[in-house]
């Protein structure tokens, strides 16, 4: 189970490079860009697998509600996400998406063969507060009834992603390569919600192309492969502590950067959501070694 956490754990890392590119895209509207980064990530997919020469999963073998699971966890998410910071204050809306690990974590305890201990709980909660500390500039924030709306579809962002990632526990029999299949479908949503909703501004240089391609490779495309690996095969409470080291590690490479600044509260939060990693990692860590067998001569 070490393994599959661990490639589950490098999705974590790819998301933390998303702000990164997406300031480095420029004007380009969100629901344009994830059309692009699911489109480059449907390519990624279907090259993989002919590299690796496997038949392609047929789509009678898979059974409807894993398709339903897979395309409204990865499309509906970010549909929830970006209605969300339009209709709310951006560190509200983030910081009410940010609560999908903790669900993770505490749905967990439902799932077939999981328990749910102590020291996953309290490591999701430190990871939440250190994240509370981030996307709040020091914990200062105020919510407004003005922004209800937009409040609750955070709400749902937080409750899709976890959702998806539960239920696609539940169908580990599904080869991770069916999420080519989702992005392709999420890539033909999103540019659907583009021409309806949005401007069309298309990346202006080079920099900008590179970064919409990278957010393909990484943290709007490949990610999901191996956070679906994860979740299915992986330690699930661990990986969903652990995600809160996604929004740490963008602030951080933000300050490397120089597109932000390191404070006391990033300090903070730094040691809190690293504590709290840790500590629902304790069974992962701190493995019982097995006794020597008893011999009798």
């Amino acid at each position: 189970m070490v393994r599959p956490t661990l490639i589950g754990f490098s999705a974590i890392l790819m998301w933390s490079l998303l702000a990164l590119f997406s300031s480095l895209s420029g004007a380009v509207p969100p629901f344009l860009l994830c059309a692009f980064s699911f489109a480059v990530a449907t390519l990624v997919g279907l090259l993989a697998t002919s590299r690796r020469g496997k038949p392609r999963a047929p789509a009678a073998k898979v059974p409807l509600m894993a398709w339903i699971v897979g395309v409204a966890g990865l499309f509906g998410y970010h549909f929830f996400y970006f209605t969300a910071v339009r209709n709310a204050p951006v560190i509200e809306a983030n910081l009410i998406n940010y609560l999908w690990p903790l669900l993770i974590v505490l749905g967990s305890s439902l799932m077939p063969g999981e328990g749910l201990r102590w020291h996953h709980v309290a490591g999701a909660l430190l990871g939440l507060a250190g994240t509370v500390l981030i996307v709040s500039d020091g914990g200062r924030f105020a919510f407004d009834a003005e922004y209800l709306f937009g409040y609750g579809i955070g709400i749902l962002a937080a409750i899709t992603w976890a959702s998806y990632s539960l239920m696609s526990r539940r169908f580990a029999q599904v080869p991770t390569r069916m999420v080519t299949w989702y992005c392709a479908a999420a890539a033909v949503l999103s540019l659907a919600c583009h021409l309806i909703l949005e401007e069309t501004v298309m990346p202006a240089d080079t920099v900008q192309w590179l970064a919409v391609l990278g957010m393909g490779l990484m943290p709007v495309g490949g990610a999901f492969f191996v956070w679906d690996y994860g979740v299915k095969h992986g330690n699930i409470q661990v990986l969903g502590a652990a995600s809160y080291a996604a929004p740490l590690l963008s602030t951080l490479l933000l300050i490397v950067f120089g597109l932000g600044a390191l404070t006391l509260p990033i300090a903070i939060a730094c040691v809190l959501i690293t504590g709290g990693a840790v500590l629902a990692s304790k069974d992962m860590i701190a493995r019982p070694r097995r006794k020597p067998p008893i011999t009798v001569s």
